[in-house]
């Protein structure tokens, strides 16, 4: 069946986390959150040998998507997000990337995803974790088998995303920490959106949202 891999890339002007997640047996890959500099991302999926498979998007931010229309139009695979990001992703004024950068860009999904929904990719099913709070559309990939959760701005090490951004709500980003994420299995590595990787169960203790931190 072949084991995850993932390599981090930094991207772009705030050094996002940009992952491509891929199969170590068929080479088929993913990207998550391609936020800019599409020739990087591009080379190493060539360099690795990799098919990439699709692009998923966890959140609409220019940040995590700026290099999608490039990455599109070369590999010809399917974009991902969350249906209720419909509206960020289509506004660059929303979504800031004419409002702070002045490279208005809109972006459609090929594939909006449903809270719970699960789909397969490189060979593993990938289940979409609706997480609102950072954006009204934020969403989360849970790999099970792998044990890995690619959460975006929704989950930082000891730390969550902002909610002073357009359709972002302090309320939900407590929600969905609380009732969909940390419930997962403590051991479940987290890649989020910046800064380094961490773990469900550091979270559950560390985490300022966490009901459970002290």
């Amino acid at each position: 069946m072949g084991e995850l891999k993932v390599i981090r890339l930094l991207v772009g002007m705030v050094m996002t986390n940009c992952y491509l997640a891929y199969n170590d047996d068929s080479r088929e890959a993913f990207v998550v959150d391609p936020g800019d500099g599409a020739r990087q991302i591009s080379s190493v999926i060539r360099e690795q040998k990799l098919e990439l498979k699709g692009i998923l998007l966890t959140h609409g931010h220019f940040d995590h998507m700026l290099a999608v229309p490039e990455l599109k139009q070369e590999f010809a695979v399917p974009i991902y997000a969350h249906e209720k990001e419909r509206e960020l992703l289509a506004d660059s004024q929303m979504n800031l990337s004419g409002a702070w950068i002045g490279r208005p860009t809109s972006i459609r999904a090929d594939v909006w995803l449903k809270d719970g929904e699960t789909f397969e990719m490189a060979g593993f099913a990938i289940q979409a974790i609706f997480t609102p709070g950072h954006t009204a559309g934020g969403v989360s990939y849970y790999i099970e088998a792998e044990k890995a959760l690619f959460c975006g701005d929704t989950l930082f090490c000891e730390s969550y995303g902002r909610t002073d951004l357009p359709t972002a709500s302090g309320r939900e980003i407590a929600w969905s920490i609380n009732e969909q994420l940390l419930p997962l299995p403590e051991d479940v590595v987290v890649y989020p959106g910046h800064q380094e990787e961490t773990t469900i169960g550091h979270e559950r203790t560390y985490n300022p949202l966490s009901k459970g931190a002290f």
